[in-house]
């Protein structure tokens, strides 16, 4: 009886061997999609590695982090000017979340993480020089150019899109930031400093961004349940100063945007990643 049933499984087995013998075409399964994780601090001046764990040379959508450049972008271009202008207003083709439909400077921008502030500023920006700046700051992939067929570079390539960053790509450009090597002016950096949300951990003065987004995927039409948290920036102690990417890709959900709790865990994590 034992015999029996094993029967159909012989023959799955004899069938496959053979179609693998002749050559036959099998429709291969896809490898689940894994966690990524990454944490990597830097010392901004030396660029010497103090602490590094996990998957730290993949590239990932830098989604609200795109909002540290862009502020460099923003203000270097004149569309940007100090802390608070310019203040513009929510229109409803904004199509925005309800949190997000009120009038918005700079500094509410990078607080509360806006997103049609950064479209706002890309429009007026335009296609070329948007390209152009994102190219002169060699920002990840610089691949700007949206979603295939969708013509949305200017406004969607840095959520879940076209543009990817690896966190050793951001501690790269965080440390050109601080050493001020990036092409754009003094006016720039001061700027964004200026508005960049401020934190403390331990006696660490922390600067830093988040950035949040659910990932898709359409290799073999599987749908990537996988959501994305960053938290990258730079702080200050006792005359130290470093800079940091910490990255958190899973299929965990949780009760706050995955970036918020990034930023939290990191926080509580630096006093002891870092004497």
């Amino acid at each position: 009886m034992r015999n029996i049933d094993r029967l159909p499984f012989i023959l799955a087995g004899v069938l496959f061997l053979l179609a693998w013998l002749l050559g036959f075409p099998m429709r291969a399964q896809s490898a689940p999609l894994g966690d990524v994780q990454c944490t990597l601090i830097a010392d901004a001046a030396s660029g010497k590695v103090l602490y590094q764990d996990g998957t730290c040379d993949q590239r990932f959508s830098p989604a609200s982090t795109f909002k540290v450049p862009l502020s460099l972008i923003g203000y270097d271009a004149g569309i940007l000017s100090d802390e608070h202008t310019p203040s513009w207003d929510y229109k409803p083709e904004f199509n925005a979340v309800k949190r997000d439909q009120k009038t918005v400077d700079p500094t509410v921008w990078e607080k509360d993480s806006i997103l049609w502030y950064s479209r706002e500023i890309t429009r007026k920006l335009g296609a070329e020089n948007f390209a152009g700046y994102v190219s002169k700051l060699d920002y990840g992939n610089k691949d700007v150019s949206g979603n295939t067929g969708k013509n949305d570079g200017l406004t969607h390539s840095w959520v879940n899109s076209s543009l990817k960053i690896t966190p050793v790509e951001q501690v790269d450009f965080l440390r050109k930031l601080l050493a001020r090597k990036l092409p754009v002016s003094a006016k720039a950096y001061d700027m964004t400093s200026a508005i960049i949300p401020t934190f403390q951990a331990g006696g660490w003065t922390v600067q830093g961004k988040t950035g949040s987004t659910r990932l898709a995927n359409d290799a073999d039409k599987i749908r990537d349940k996988r959501s994305l948290g960053w938290f990258v920036g730079w702080a200050k102690k006792d005359g130290q100063q470093i800079v940091f990417a910490r990255l958190v890709v899973d299929a965990t959900r949780t009760d706050m945007p995955k970036g918020l709790k990034t930023r939290a865990a990191f926080l509580k994590d630096l006093p002891l990643l870092v004497k």
